[in-house]
């Protein structure tokens, strides 16, 4: 069993094969797939899958908690099932390849008290830009 179709399974979320297969396709290290690319993966395991339940099931998930919307761009939202585990991402400015990286440090020292214009700060969300790799070759 995956680690989100557990986390789904112990907040007692009815599991649908529908909703089932759309968790399976999210499930992974480094998954920051857009609701098409879901939907394309979703159908090659269950034909009948609808884009409207793939969309209405990753709105679920997302208000549940347990997946993330991810913006790091004008491009689609993705999705990233990795929303218990403190994450920074690493952006690929050619491809758009995103990978999840925990950098060291408290992020949030980074931020002057003097910079923080009276705000309570509760989370930090960096993200990291560059070339991977095939992009750089």
């Amino acid at each position: 069993m995956s680690d989100l179709l557990g986390r789904l399974r112990e907040r007692g979320w009815r599991l649908t094969s529908q909703r089932r297969v759309v968790a399976e396709v999210l499930d992974g290290e480094h998954m920051h797939l857009t609701a098409d690319e879901v939907h394309a993966r979703a159908a090659a395991l269950l034909p009948e899958i609808s884009r409207a339940t793939v969309y209405n099931t990753l709105g679920e998930m997302v208000s549940l908690g347990e997946v993330t919307e991810v913006s790091t761009d004008r491009r689609a939202k993705r999705y990233d099932p990795n929303a218990h585990q403190p994450h920074q991402h690493l952006v690929c400015s050619g491809c758009g390849l995103i990978r999840d990286v925990r950098p060291t440090g408290d992020l949030l020292a980074g931020l002057p008290a003097g910079e923080r214009f009276g705000f309570t700060v509760s989370e930090v969300d960096v993200v990291y830009r560059g070339l991977c790799p095939s992009c750089a070759g």
